[in-house]
């Protein structure tokens, strides 16, 4: 082993499941609850309790509630929908169908089997989007404070999810010879994760791994702990959310600078090597459109005077 491998953090030694439930007696064998599932339950009930804190205190609004428990509770179930449904779909607009076409042209089957990976944030953005037009309009409330609500709240499920990103071993670095180096277990054993071997209850190594940047917790730190710590001051201390549009703006521009900065630590998906530009990443790509959708919205936000108590 070289004074580099020597120097470098290991990977804790733990299984990306919670517990495996056995399920032999029914003839499934074993059922793990891994944690990057439990991180989206976590993410949604937290932000669903932070919501409903949120709009159960008029004074933040200047005044006057945008949104009940009820509406609040509806757009739980809408969202939940958007981030399951937009995530998938989304993977496979930006990621499966543009760059790995072959692949599903011979199994077309892979577009459905969502238990082996691929979750875009980018379609689960947009999934969420529409979950929250569906909620305005249909409880008739107000739209940018419902964006609102959710711009204070989705840093939570983020930072979750990068953090369950670092527990599967996936989604890691590229290599580095800085102290924060750590060696991530690589091979390749056909599950998911990929390097984990159930049977074994072991992470599986090749021997030729290279220390790594560990970049889901970069992304933990900059598009979910940052921004839920600065939005939710903001909320708290100086009345954030008296100016319709605001709070989520400065989330979608959070987002699109933590993503675009850890980008350049994160290892590129090996299907877009050769076809995306070496400067470039799909994911910052893909956050272009937050950088000018958030810009639009605190323009938007700060050129009117915040809503006031009424007399």
């Amino acid at each position: 082993m070289n004074a580099l491998m020597t120097a470098a953090l290991s990977f804790p030694d733990m299984s990306p499941a919670l517990v495996e439930i056995d399920l032999g007696f029914l003839g499934l064998g074993s059922f793990p609850i891994r944690w990057y599932a439990l991180a989206y339950i976590a993410g949604l009930v937290i932000g669903w309790r932070y919501a409903l804190a949120l709009v159960n205190r008029p004074a933040l609004w200047g005044g006057t509630s945008p949104a009940t428990k009820d509406d609040i509770d509806d757009l739980l179930f809408y969202v939940t929908l958007g981030v399951i449904l937009g995530g998938r779909i989304g993977y496979i607009l930006f990621y499966q169908l543009p760059f790995q076409f072959e692949s599903v042209e011979r199994d077309p089957w892979s577009l459905l089997r969502i238990w082996e990976g691929g979750m875009s944030f980018h379609g689960g953005l947009l999934g969420v989007a529409i979950a929250i037009l569906i909620v305005a309009k249909q409880r008739g409330v107000k739209l940018m404070s419902i964006a609102d609500i959710a711009g204070v709240v989705t840093p939570i499920g983020l930072f979750l999810g990068r953090c369950a990103n670092f527990v599967n071993a996936e989604l890691y670095g590229r290599h580095t010879d800085a102290p924060i180096g750590m060696v991530f277990p690589e091979a390749n054993t056909g599950g998911t994760p990929s390097a984990y071997d159930w049977q074994a209850n072991k992470w599986i190594y090749t021997g030729n791994e290279m220390p790594r940047h560990p970049s889901q917790l970069y992304e933990a730190v900059l598009e979910g702990l940052i921004p839920a710590l600065v939005i939710s001051i903001l909320v708290w201390r100086f009345g954030l959310l008296k100016r319709p549009g605001l709070a989520a703006g400065l989330f979608l521009l959070f987002y699109g600078a933590g993503r675009s900065i850890s980008e350049q630590f994160r290892m590129p998906d090996s299907f877009t090597s050769g076809v995306m530009p070496d400067w470039l990443t799909m994911g910052q790509l893909l956050s272009l459109p937050m950088w000018i959708g958030g810009a639009f919205l605190v323009w938007n936000a700060l050129r009117k005077p915040p809503v006031q108590a009424s007399a």
